[in-house]
């Protein structure tokens, strides 16, 4: 396909990362000529400095042909114009990053209007990501599947867990629940386990399953814990804005601390059931003045990887029981992971599995293309939902028999309102979901586990 990227920070970065090892005809645009350059070169890829919403810049870098045009600016409404204009010259789909609320509010009517294929807000995702997590916090992180009947769920395996020294195949004899553990992190290493596959103690294990198959699994490892009732949020940010209005809808206390007073003074306006603190969210002083030690959970959501990072060390030293810190730069998980931060979230990593995952989509469109997708276990792994809606090379084979690539698992059938973990015998059918995961393949297409 050809894909053309309007925007090159974070989350335009991160796309053109991710999808420019799949073949794509690709070409970026954005303002900074230098930034253009360097990517150019490092990323062999076509590309045009200029302003993404304008007509001739696009006609340049030929957006009248392109399949998909993707906006990432810094602003809404020139994302949105440029949308606009990539439809108007002929660019087949449109995919807009929009973060302010009252725009995202109007998100149908604006969908239909300008044609666009995709809206989305990093913001808005990453505050329900938060949400998750704090609904179940067991999990260091949730991602779900099929509208919700499956969940995947990252858990950290500590000394007393009652799993250590199990292989899987013992662990599903003895639990006897419908729970498959799809991949493992260990230190540095990446595993997508057999049955003889033994846990050890500070493995990262990857579970997935309907919720109350994982419910029922966790409640016999005796890992589940009383509900959050109070959350503190460092960061007054659009996140934390989405995030506390998600909590109250919920039933949660929140306390919201930001070092800005004009910001704390618009925060108190719109959010009158939230405890808005006006001060430095790093002094230590402060937050146990205002309460750290009482909270259910601590989230660290300001601007500055190193503060939040530094913030969730000190929520993680006084023993709250659940922290959860805000990252961008990949490059700084490893350390947050080392100083014991468990649940991080990402932002831009969000945002880029959603439309990499309408990419994939697009690309198999006439087949069983990618419906979900998510990076797992600092994007070396990828899990991912399909629709069959062709299932020839599949019909009446049992799994055992498909000639199957290796290094690739299928995690989970849904059936109509039913959903299972496939045995040795069980077949794929027309009309199946199926979640698959695999940490060697780029797969477009359910079709693509298979050796041709």
């Amino acid at each position: 396909m050809k894909i053309v990227i309007i925007g090159l920070g974070k989350i335009g970065l991160s796309i053109l990362d991710r999808i420019s090892k799949e073949g794509h005809d690709l070409c970026i645009i954005d303002n900074d000529v230098n930034i253009v350059n360097d990517l150019v070169d490092t990323y062999d890829v076509l590309g045009v400095s200029g302003n993404g919403a304008s007509y001739d810049i696009q006609m340049k870098a030929n957006v009248d042909k392109a399949d998909l045009v993707v906006t990432c600016t810094s602003t809404d409404e020139v994302n949105l114009l440029a949308c606009l204009v990539a439809k108007k010259i002929g660019a087949r789909h449109t995919i807009a990053r929009i973060r302010n609320h009252d725009y995202y509010n109007q998100i149908n009517i604006m969908k239909e209007e300008l044609g666009l294929s995709m809206i989305i807000n990093p913001e808005q995702e990453a505050a329900n990501e938060i949400a998750r997590i704090l609904d179940f916090p067991q999990a260091n992180k949730i991602d779900t599947f099929a509208k919700g009947k499956i969940d995947l769920m990252e858990i950290l395996i500590n000394d007393k867990n009652l799993l250590v020294g199990m292989t899987l195949q013992q662990i599903r004899q003895k639990y006897q629940c419908q729970v498959l553990v799809c991949a493992v992190q260990r230190g540095e290493d990446v595993f997508i386990p057999g049955g003889d596959f033994r846990i050890e103690a500070k493995d990262k294990i990857h579970v997935t399953a309907p919720r109350a198959e994982i419910i029922k699994f966790l409640d016999y490892l005796g890992m589940i814990n009383s509900k959050i009732k109070s959350v503190m949020v460092v960061g007054g940010s659009k996140i934390g804005y989405y995030l506390a209005i998600n909590l109250l809808d919920s039933g949660y206390k929140v306390i919201m601390i930001d070092s800005s007073k004009e910001r704390c003074e618009e925060l108190s306006l719109l959010l009158p059931g939230v405890t808005v603190i006006c001060g430095d969210g790093t002094d230590q002083e402060l937050l146990l003045e205002e309460g750290i030690s009482q909270v259910d959970a601590f989230i660290s959501l300001t601007g500055m990887d190193e503060e939040n990072i530094i913030t969730s060390m000190f929520a993680n030293s006084i023993k709250v029981p659940k922290v959860i810190c805000k990252i961008n730069r990949q490059n700084f998980v490893p350390m947050a992971e080392a100083t014991g931060v468990a649940s991080i979230i990402s932002p831009k990593s969000i945002a880029s599995n959603r439309i990499v995952s309408y990419i994939r989509a697009l690309g198999a469109r006439h087949g069983s293309g990618v419906v979900t997708l998510y990076k797992l276990v600092n994007d070396e792994v990828e899990a991912m939902e399909f629709n069959v809606r062709n299932a020839e090379r599949f019909e009446d084979i049992p799994i055992k028999d498909l000639n199957m690539k290796k290094g690739i698992l299928i995690c989970s059938i849904i059936r109509g309102d039913k959903s299972f973990i496939p045995s040795a015998n069980d077949y794929i059918k027309e009309g199946d979901s199926v979640i698959i995961v695999t940490n060697r393949h780029i797969i477009e297409k359910l079709d693509d586990i298979l050796i041709d």
